[in-house]
């Protein structure tokens, strides 16, 4: 069917439709976060017109990433919907070509937009949100506030018979310089034997070099300090796999930046959920669009049943929504990362056929 003169006419109608929603959901989406962006970014210092546009530009695939589950069902239902309207649909029937022959063009279709995501719009993404994230902290760094960058999750460093937990505000210079440290200690008992507080530390060779330091210890008077030093096993490549977001890290890349942060001992569980889910993409538009044939399929010359049409955007509303909320757990370690990838997928696209062979075949 793929390589016939009809499936070839399908095929294009399918492509011609979702090309553009593509450019209408580009529009609409630039023009929502330039607004987001100008009223959270007005005010710090190297704010710009043109710099906003740029950052803009530079996450638009991130968000269009985001959005093409959607896209392939709306573009899905709008040409079913239509070739139903010219009575295309029911001439193919006529002429003895099963849902299943005729929805083959637009299963591929479908399936490669899911790759063309995965290839060429996910690396875009991660390395355009990276330059926005640039940005962004540069223009905050100017302005003297520490809201803008990366936030330090908890570190912790095992020195010795010294454990010492690890935390800041923020993150400059790829990890390695911590801006309002803390850093609390704790002996082989698990006791706290020291807090220091300090307004910067920079990782060196071997050791934080910590900047303007208050130091407390239990019982005694708080000391200020203008540098101190604390041994450090910490290495800058475990820093940066330790901050590593999955939503910077292009899919080519996923799976060496997994093995370097096991070699460290960094938990990879999100980094696991997104290469599954970066895989599981594809298979995901199929199952979008299964979803926008069971409301699409049945004939109507004029009107096409609203309550029908609203169901099938609410059913894959639901697995976008489930979807994203499995991933999470599966981020968390909740559930297996392979598991929360793949489960929600396998189950819409058999819950599709399923409808559809009921619908077609009794």
């Amino acid at each position: 069917m793929m390589f016939t003169t009809l499936g070839r006419y399908f095929l294009k109608r399918y492509a011609i439709t979702i090309f553009w929603f593509f450019i209408g959901v580009i529009s609409i989406v630039y023009l929502i976060d330039f607004s987001e962006i100008t009223g959270r970014l007005a005010g710090l210092t190297g704010y710009s017109l043109a710099g906003v546009l740029y950052i803009t530009a530079m996450r638009l695939p991130l968000l269009l990433q985001q959005t093409v589950p959607f896209i392939t069902l709306f573009s899905g239902m709008t040409t079913l919907i239509a070739l139903n309207r010219k009575s295309e649909l029911v001439v193919a029937r006529a002429a003895g070509i099963s849902v299943w022959q005729f929805m083959t063009p637009f299963i591929a279709g479908a399936f490669m937009v899911g790759l063309l995501t995965m290839l060429v719009i996910n690396p875009l993404a991660a390395w355009g949100q990276s330059q926005a994230l640039k940005i962004e902290s540069s223009w905050r760094d100017a302005s003297s506030t520490s809201s803008g960058a990366s936030t330090i999750p908890w570190l912790r460093q095992i020195s010795g018979n010294e454990d010492t937990i690890i935390g800041a505000t923020t993150v400059l210079e790829n990890g390695t310089l911590l801006v309002d440290a803390v850093l609390i200690h704790f002996d082989s008992g698990g006791r706290i034997i020291l807090r220091q507080d300090a307004e910067s530390a920079k990782l060196k060779d071997g050791y934080w070099l910590l900047n303007d330091v208050t130091e407390t210890r239990p019982g005694e008077i708080a000391v200020r300090l203008a540098t101190a030093e604390v041994r450090t096993n910490l290495k800058q490549e475990f820093i940066q796999e330790r901050l590593a977001q999955p939503e910077t890290v292009a899919f080519y890349e996923l799976s060496n930046k997994i093995s370097v942060a096991k070699s460290f001992g960094v938990s990879t569980k999100a980094l696991e959920t997104q290469f599954h889910s970066m895989l599981s993409l594809p298979f995901l538009l199929v199952a979008m669009t299964l979803i926008a044939a069971t409301v699409s399929l049945k004939f109507s010359r004029f009107n096409q049943s609203r309550s029908v049409i609203l169901g099938g955007i609410i059913s894959g509303f639901v697995l976008y929504v489930v979807t994203v909320l499995v991933k999470a757990f599966g981020s968390s370690g909740v559930v297996p990362p392979f598991v929360a990838a793949w489960v929600p997928v396998v189950v819409a696209t058999a819950l599709g056929a399923t409808i559809l062979l009921h619908q077609e075949d009794g």
